[in-house]
């Protein structure tokens, strides 16, 4: 049984985190650290210390866009995973039901 609906090529899995290297490299994504804003908690953090992360990750059919790629601390990208928008505010949710 496959983890996500839909098969990856190995291919577009490399190409993509080619894109995301470049796109790393770019004034456009350095602009948007150097706000030093998590996206998902919006804590203010150093923008060397952000990580990008997919809003829809590459391994559950994502690209690497600008307009799906966003500046997240390393807690926060290490907790949403490979989570879908939907899912990363069903476990937000579950968190506050506690």
């Amino acid at each position: 049984m496959k983890p996500y609906a839909f098969d990856l090529d190995e291919r577009d899995i490399k190409r993509e985190r080619q894109k995301a290297r470049e796109l790393r490299q770019s004034q456009w994504w350095k602009r948007r650290c150097a706000k030093g804003r998590c996206h998902y908690c919006g804590k203010e953090t150093p923008p060397a210390e952000l990580t990008m992360d997919h809003i829809v990750p590459v391994a559950r059919g994502g690209k690497t866009t600008k307009g799906n790629v966003v500046p997240a601390c390393k807690d926060c990208n290490n907790k949403k995973k490979q989570l879908l928008p939907m899912e990363w505010q069903e476990y937000l949710l579950s968190l506050q039901i506690k």
